[in-house]
C-alpha cells in the first residue's frame, strides 16, 4: 500500500493527542474528540493532561476537531478510545463500540482502521470488525482492513514517550501490517516488532500491565506482614534490592487507566475459555484493599495517640500517580472513605488534580491551597507530587503547630529527619 497521505485519530486524552502530535510531524492529521471542550482547550494550546507542551500544541500541523465529517476519506483510522471495566469490573466496551460506528459512517474502500485501546484477545476482529461492516456496509478484509499497535503511555513520564517506545503493530494482513509498521517506523526511534497476528498483539498488551500488577500485589503483602512485625518494607526492598535480579517494585495503591484495569480484560478472556485465572484476581484483590488497609493502620496509629473521631487529617495528593492530573481510578479515596467512615474529618489537597473532576468523581471538595490551612492531627503524603517532597519542617509545623502524625503512605519523606515531636508512621 501507498504512504497515507491523511491520517485519524479517534480520542485525544493521553493516548491519542501524543501519538497525534507526533504523527503530524511526518503525516497530514487529524485529531478527533467527541468532548467539544477538549477540543476547543487544545486548540486553544492547552492540554489539560500535561503529556502535550503548548509550545508544541502551538507548533503542530495537526487539526482539532469534534466532526467526524472531517475525517472522511482518512487513508489509516487509529482508535485511542478508553477501556475501563463496569461496576463488576466486567470490559466495557461502550467507546471501542462507538469509535467503530463513528469510523464506520465515515470509511471508505481501502482504509485501514488500528486499535490502540488495550482489549483482551480478539475485540479487534471479533467485535469493532463487526461494528465497522455494520455502520459502513463495506466488508472487512474486502473493502477495509483492521489493524493493532498497543498504546504504551506512562502518563507523566517524559523519557519513554511515544516517539521513543518501541512500538507492537500487527496487521489483518501482511500487506496492511507493512504498511502500519513504516508509519509507526515514521513515528519512533524505538523501531517497531512485528507481531504475528492481531490476537497476539491484543494478548501482549494485556499482560505488560497484569505482569506489573501481581508484581505490586506481592510487594503490598510482603509489606504488610512485614508492619506487623515492625518493619519497614523499603529498608527491606533497600536490603533485597542488592541482589543482581531483584524486581524493583514499590508498595502503594494501584490505580490509573491501565494496571488496574487491564488484568481484568485477561481474567475475563480467561473465564470465557473455562480457565479460573487465580494469581491475577488474587492479585487484583490485594492491591484494591490496600488502601483500606492503610486507613485502618493510619486511624490505629492515631487512636494510640489519643485521636479518635473527631481528628483532623490532611489528605496530600488524591491522583493515581505523582505530577499528573489524573483522577482516573485512584484509589487514594479509599484510604479517605476509610477514614472519614472511623469518624475523622478529612480535608484534601492535590497540587494538580481539578477541583470539577474530583468533585464530579468522587463528590469531593478539594482545598484551593495550603495557605491559611493547619490545626491538623494528622498530614498523610498519598501522592508524592513534587511540591510535597519539598515540604520544610517549618511547613509541617504550620500544617500540624508543634505535635502530630505524619503518614508516609508513598515513603517519599522516610530519610528526611523528623522533629522529635512529631510521630511517623509509613508502610
Amino acid at each position: 500500500m501507498a504512504e497515507p497521505q491523511k491520517i485519524a485519530v479517534i480520542g485525544l486524552g493521553y493516548v491519542g493527542l501524543p501519538l497525534a502530535v507526533h504523527l503530524a510531524k511526518h503525516f497530514s492529521v487529524v485529531g478527533l474528540d467527541i468532548d467539544s471542550r477538549r477540543v476547543t482547550e487544545l486548540k486553544g494550546g492547552h492540554d489539560r493532561t500535561r503529556e502535550i507542551e503548548p509550545e508544541m500544541l502551538a507548533a503542530t500541523s495537526m487539526v482539532f476537531t469534534d466532526d467526524a465529517s472531517a475525517i472522511r476519506g482518512s487513508d489509516i483510522y487509529i482508535v485511542t478510545v478508553p477501556t475501563p471495566v463496569d461496576s463488576a469490573n466486567k470490559p466495557d466496551l461502550g467507546a471501542v463500540r462507538g469509535a467503530s460506528k463513528l469510523v464506520g459512517g465515515v470509511i471508505e474502500k481501502g482504509a485501514i482502521v488500528v486499535y490502540e485501546s488495550t482489549v483482551y484477545p480478539g475485540v479487534t476482529e471479533d467485535v469493532a470488525g463487526p461494528e465497522l461492516e455494520a455502520a459502513s456496509g463495506l466488508t472487512c478484509g474486502v473493502d477495509f482492513f483492521l489493524g493493532y499497535s498497543p498504546e504504551r503511555i506512562n502518563p507523566g513520564d517524559r523519557e519513554h514517550t511515544v516517539d521513543r517506545i518501541t512500538k507492537v503493530v500487527a496487521g489483518q494482513t501482511d500487506d496492511v501490517a507493512d504498511t502500519l509498521c513504516a508509519m509507526y517506523g515514521k513515528l519512533t526511534s524505538g523501531g517497531v516488532f512485528k507481531a504475528r497476528d492481531i490476537r497476539t498483539a491484543e494478548a501482549a498488551k494485556v499482560i505488560e500491565n497484569a505482569q506489573r500488577d501481581i508484581n505490586i500485589a506481592f510487594i503490598n503483602e510482603v509489606a504488610t506482614i512485614f508492619q506487623k512485625m515492625g518493619l519497614s518494607i523499603y529498608d527491606v526492598l533497600d536490603a533485597a534490592g542488592t541482589k543482581w535480579n531483584f524486581l524493583n517494585f514499590s508498595p502503594g495503591l494501584v490505580g490509573g487507566h491501565c494496571i488496574g484495569v487491564d488484568p481484568f480484560y485477561l481474567a475475563h478472556s480467561a473465564t470465557a475459555i473455562g480457565h479460573h485465572p487465580e494469581i491475577i484476581l488474587s492479585g487484583r484483590r490485594i492491591n484494591d484493599a490496600m488502601g483500606g488497609y492503610v486507613a485502618e493502620c493510619i486511624a490505629r496509629e492515631l487512636a494510640t495517640q489519643g485521636k479518635g473521631a473527631g481528628a483532623r487529617v490532611l489528605m496530600l495528593g488524591l491522583t493515581f500517580k505523582e505530577n499528573v492530573p489524573d483522577l482516573r481510578n485512584s484509589h487514594v479515596i479509599d484510604i479517605v472513605r476509610g477514614l472519614v467512615g472511623r469518624g475523622l474529618a478529612v480535608d484534601i489537597h492535590d497540587a494538580f488534580a481539578d477541583a470539577e473532576e474530583a468533585k464530579a468523581i468522587f463528590g469531593v471538595d478539594l482545598l484551593p491551597t495550603l495557605e491559611g490551612a493547619g490545626n491538623y492531627d494528622c498530614v498523610i503524603g498519598a501522592v508524592s507530587h513534587t511540591p510535597y517532597l519539598e515540604l520544610t519542617d517549618g511547613d509541617f509545623a504550620t500544617l500540624m503547630g508543634d505535635s502530630g502524625l505524619i503518614a508516609d503512605v508513598k515513603g517519599m519523606w522516610r530519610k528526611r529527619a523528623l522533629p522529635a515531636n512529631y510521630h511517623r508512621w509509613q508502610l
